[in-house]
């Protein structure tokens, strides 16, 4: 695999790894990963490091034992935790680390993530080695990613990554749940990533992660859209990483897709969080799916959701299926009030005409059935 050329890797590093028995951090596999990061290196491929466990490498220092644990106590263990495992991240690397702490609200900001871009671009320029996590010191449920799957697949399209290799504890997808289903079947390659493959996926079994398979093929699937292959390996396994260091095949190879999206709907479909929907007619779907079309108030038959302008929107048809994603040029409260008229009579129901568009057509990006399936549950 990395005869292949790679020249830059983006390394996701679960909770199971960092803190294998979820109360503190560990060496027992992180020994492994930092000898793989430094030959990388060595190699002249630039790393990026996308490690979770923050809440679990802090669970020694805060003693509770309720579960599920309120979100207060799990802000401060990932505040103690945080530190913990940076320190040793440092200390197994033979190289300058710098940390970046993430939120959603990071990414739902144009700006922000073009700060993001920029500063992990000027980290790689300087061989200092990128860190980064959620900050789930400060975070809220509004502003979390929610998982460090999705979040090293937007840190890959960040960075312009060649592959993303997501360590898991398993060897890679099976067909089925292989612990709980012997027959499960592995499969050592997917050329893309449909409905059905991710019906093979299973929930989270470990305590201290927040991600399954699921977010492991949502992650797969964005990365895979910009042009980025995908490894899902089992992190557990020193043999794993000498294969890959001798170029040969290890987990469950994602293909990239060979048409990308810009980087703006890249970023609208995955790096906004969807605030509300609007449902429309039988002829704004067409248009919208068929012509290239912007959305018209006229068009609209009903809105849902609490959404201000600027906010990106689910757009769904007639029966209530999801089928695109925009930024909405109207709040909700004046959307409803403009619904099925025509373009020339919002100025007279509203005081003013902002735009004609309800969602220009550069603000709006069509997704496909496992798309729809991923923005209906997140």
């Amino acid at each position: 695999m990395l005869g292949h050329g790679w020249r830059r890797l983006v390394l996701k590093v679960g909770s199971a790894l960092i803190a294998p028995e979820g109360k503190g951090c560990s060496t027992r596999y992180l020994l492994t990963l930092a000898r793989f990061i430094s030959e990388c290196r060595s190699r002249g491929i630039e790393v990026v490091l996308v490690s979770s466990g923050s809440v679990a490498a802090g669970r020694s220092a805060i003693a509770f034992s309720h579960q599920p644990l309120p979100i207060p106590v799990k802000q401060a263990m990932a505040s103690v935790g945080q530190y913990q495992m940076m320190q040793l991240w440092q200390n197994l690397l033979d190289c300058h680390c710098g940390q970046l702490l993430l939120t959603h609200d990071d990414f739902h900001n144009r700006r922000r993530y073009l700060n993001i871009e920029n500063t992990l671009r000027t980290l790689l320029d300087h061989q200092v080695l990128p860190i980064i996590n959620e900050n789930d010191s400060v975070a809220t449920a509004e502003l979390k990613l929610g998982d460090n799957d999705n979040l090293a697949a937007l840190v890959a399209t960040a960075v312009d990554a060649d592959v993303l290799i997501i360590c898991s504890d398993i060897d890679g997808l099976y067909s089925a749940n292989p612990r709980s289903n012997p027959q499960a079947q592995f499969i050592a390659e997917v050329e893309r990533i449909t409905p059905e493959i991710f019906a093979m996926a299973g929930g989270s079994h470990h305590n201290v992660g927040t991600g399954g398979m699921v977010t492991k093929l949502q992650a797969a699937q964005k990365a895979g859209q910009q042009g980025i292959d995908t490894l899902i390996v089992n992190g557990q396994k020193a043999a794993v990483f000498e294969a890959l260091l001798d170029g040969k095949a290890a987990g469950t190879l994602f293909h990239r897709q060979q048409e990308r999206l810009s980087a703006k709907k890249h970023w609208l479909l995955h790096g906004l969080k969807s605030q509300g929907q609007i449902q429309l007619d039988a002829g704004a779907v067409k248009a919208l799916q068929q012509q290239g079309a912007s959305l018209l108030a006229k068009g609209v038959s009903a809105v849902s959701g609490q959404f201000d302008k600027g906010d990106a929107v689910l757009l769904c048809d007639s029966s209530g299926s999801p089928f695109a994603k925009g930024i909405c040029q109207y709040p909700a409260s004046e959307l409803s009030r403009i619904k099925g008229l025509h373009s020339q009579h919002i100025a007279a129901t509203l005081g003013y005409c902002p735009r004609e568009e309800v969602i220009h057509r550069d603000d709006l990006v069509l997704l496909s059935a496992a798309e729809a399936a991923a923005q209906s549950s997140s």
